[in-house]
């Protein structure tokens, strides 16, 4: 496994950084964001435009990566990030906000590309699922470990900006010095989502609203911490132990859906998270250890929702149509991601705080009514066993990386 990695040390540390910064300024900009004064639907529309953002980069990153090179195309949505991130302080409006966050959503999804295109290339086949696991993996700590930074100076002030803009430029560094071989990036096939919701309503539903739950989260938590008085410390343990949460119960709640109907699994985890949101409305479980230890098996729960739908919906298809089944439920999830922080802050503005998990509750109760209703009524076997992965929302490219993406090209290149 050492070998396998060191290679890819250079694309890993970048990942590392860059997820320093994204981290550190969506949480950045919600603390802001309330000092500023906006309400909580000002916030959730400025934070749907991150994902809306996302959204149109994924389309736009590899045409762009095409033409101009790996590495310059790294430079380009580096140098764009960073811009936009050192506006926010300067033009500090909503509307400009969103026009922000929406620019730095298309430059994260073109970084993301860029190196997660690069790790298809230099992951060995036969290590593709550790490499994808390392990737992930960095990827998770590195978002829990940027919350810490917005304690070393005032979110009030220029600085913070400074260090996310700072992070993202360092994160260039070891990608720009690569020597590594720019990769080829093919043509992302999609499966037409009519297609998706007849082969796995309950996957695709389910990724859909899963993006509303934890878009919200990526979007609001942080409001939510500070509305509940928390001060800076409290505000990046809270989100911190979510996303550790994700991390460390991730893997084994999908294993255990391994060998099984996964809708069963999606109805107990759906559900258990929905009950999750209920307890962080009530007072008890708005303070001290209760707080942060539900938000960290929410975290753990709702991170694992996604992922299990991608291998419900990988059961019932052929190998040949991973790629296109796996992209189309990513923009299926994205959609949810956008629309998800925007309702969200509607209601938080209206009900208050307890809105947000309220919303949690709502959307994954009914994700868990979808798959339940669906295994009682269609019972069905696995017609392609897949295996889980631990697995963030991120690029089209990272699918590339699941083995199971590899073993069909390499199906498609032998046969006669």
């Amino acid at each position: 496994m050492i070998a396998t990695v060191r290679p890819l040390a250079a694309l890993l540390a970048g990942v590392a950084l860059l997820l320093m910064g994204s981290g550190l300024l969506g949480t950045l900009l919600a603390v802001r964001g309330r000092i500023e004064g906006y309400d909580d639907q000002t916030l959730g529309l400025v934070m749907s435009a991150y994902f809306a953002g996302f959204f149109f980069g994924t389309y736009a990153a590899p045409g762009l990566i095409q033409r101009i090179g790996h590495i310059r195309a790294f430079a380009f949505y580096a140098a764009l990030c960073a811009a936009t991130v050192l506006l926010h302080p300067i033009l500090v409006s909503p509307w400009a906000w969103a026009l922000l966050r929406l620019g730095t959503g298309i430059a994260l999804v073109g970084l993301y590309t860029v190196i997660e295109s690069w790790l298809n290339v230099q992951a060995p086949p036969e290590q593709r699922s550790q490499v994808f696991a390392i990737y992930m993996a960095v990827s998770l700590l590195a978002l829990a470990a940027g919350q810490w930074l917005i304690g070393l100076w005032s979110a009030a002030g220029f600085v913070l900006f400074n260090v996310v803009a700072i992070l993202i430029c360092l994160a260039s560094l070891p990608v720009t010095a690569s020597r590594m071989v720019q990769p080829e990036l093919p043509p992302m096939p999609r499966l037409a989502l009519k297609k998706l919701f007849r082969v796995a309503p309950a996957g695709a539903l389910g990724a859909l609203l899963a993006g509303m739950a934890v878009g919200s989260f990526w979007g609001l938590g942080a409001v939510f911490a500070s509305r509940l008085g928390l001060g800076v410390s409290g505000v990046a343990l809270l989100v911190s132990a979510t996303i550790l949460g994700g991390a460390a119960l991730q893997w084994p709640i999908g294993r255990l859906s391994d060998g099984s109907d996964r809708r069963t699994a999606l109805v107990v985890v759906c559900v258990l998270a929905a009950a999750i949101g209920l307890g962080m409305m009530l007072p008890a479980g708005q303070s001290g250890l209760p707080l942060y230890a539900l938000w960290f098996c929410f975290g753990g729960l709702a991170f694992a929702i996604y992922p299990i739908c991608m291998a419900h919906l990988l059961d019932h298809l052929p190998p040949e149509r991973t790629l296109a089944a796996g992209s189309s439920l990513l923009l299926l999830n994205g959609i949810g991601s956008a629309f998800g922080p925007a309702l969200a802050g509607v209601a938080m503005t209206r009900y208050g705080p307890e809105a947000l998990p309220a919303f949690f509750a709502a959307t994954l109760f009914l994700a868990a009514l979808v798959a339940g209703g669906r295994r009682l009524f269609y019972p069905r076997d696995n017609d392609t066993p897949s295996v889980f992965h631990l697995m963030l929302r991120t690029t089209p490219s990272a699918i590339e990386l699941l083995p199971e993406v590899d073993a069909a090209e390499t199906g498609e290149a032998e046969a006669p």
